[in-house]
């Protein structure tokens, strides 16, 4: 019977352990790559740049 408690106690707190971790991994971890401006090369692109930014 201690033996049963005993593995059940650890199997618990493993899952705990490991939930934690990986709840402390989603919040860590970017979901998306930052987004990188680039200056327009020509009229037509900083025109519609200038549409995009209103």
């Amino acid at each position: 019977m201690e033996d049963y408690k005993l593995k059940l106690t650890l199997s618990v707190l493993g899952g705990i352990v490991f939930s934690f971790i990986f709840i402390l991994l989603a919040f860590a971890l970017p979901t998306k790559e930052p987004e990188v401006l680039k200056k327009p090369e020509n009229r037509l692109e900083a025109v519609s740049q200038s549409f995009k930014d209103r």
